[in-house]
């Protein structure tokens, strides 16, 4: 715990199994109270690596359901133990786990509900191994969704986040897609709710072992993201509601 705080790390996994014990060793188990695994039905030895190591809670999805649905298992799980904080860390060592009590201390002292590992503060995500393509297509929709949705993030598109359990109790994210497009609505729905959001600077590492997808689905996902922003603005800029909003 962190200041009678239950801390609780989830992983949603995929195909994590050269990564997930490197990943795993880095956690800060000196404030982290749990951990929670959830695999999305892989075709690797995720799940036998995760019980290997020891993990609380071990969640597996019989068929492939999406990554939006795989965050949705682990959040799920992690309010039901009555998590106060919730870190979202990827098992694949794209992000370093030794930023969580940094994280988490902007929480507990209630500096914000939420805070994001942003990949784009600083110079970490090219020397990193960021795809060109990738980092100028983040920087392209980031501008453009800080515009519609009057915000100031470097980066909507991390997949290292840590939450105020309070404010997840507060969003219907089990109404959001269950691919890749849920990081973006999650954070609509935050922004709705008035949440206070920070950042963190994050060096990261991309290697063939990291998670990603490919130029096809990056434009699908990059049109879902432009989607959810005229989506927000229009429900607080004209008479129009959507579902997506309702808490």
């Amino acid at each position: 715990m962190l200041n009678g705080k239950k801390i609780v790390v989830i992983l949603p996994a995929y195909n994590a199994e050269k990564t997930l014990e490197q990943t795993y060793a880095e956690i800060p188990f000196d404030i982290v109270d749990d951990v929670i695994l959830t695999d999305d039905c892989s075709n690797d030895r995720t799940v036998d690596i995760a019980k290997s190591l020891g993990i609380s809670h071990i969640i597996k999805h019989k068929k492939n359901r999406g990554y939006g649905a795989n965050q949705k298992s682990c959040y799920n799980k992690a309010l039901e133990i009555d998590a106060d904080i919730i870190v979202m860390l990827h098992p694949d060592y794209q992000y370093s786990p030794k930023l969580i009590p940094s994280m988490c201390e902007l929480i507990v002292n209630d500096v914000y509900d939420v805070v994001l590992g942003s990949r784009i503060l600083g110079k970490g995500a090219l020397e990193g191994g960021m795809p060109l393509y990738k980092y100028i297509s983040n920087r392209f929709l980031t501008l453009i969704q800080n515009i519609l949705m009057s915000q100031k993030l470097s980066e909507y598109h991390t997949g290292y986040r840590c939450y105020d359990a309070k404010s997840l109790r507060m969003i219907n994210y089990n109404r959001n897609s269950d691919n890749f497009i849920f990081d973006n609505e999650i954070l609509a729905q935050l922004f709705d709710q008035n949440m206070r959001i920070g950042e963190v600077s994050c060096p990261t590492k991309y290697d063939e072992s990291s998670s990603s997808i490919n130029f096809t689905r990056s434009v699908v996902y990059g049109l879902g993201c432009l989607r959810v922003s005229i989506t927000y603005f229009l429900q607080k800029h004209t008479p129009l509601n959507f579902k997506l909003f309702t808490s």
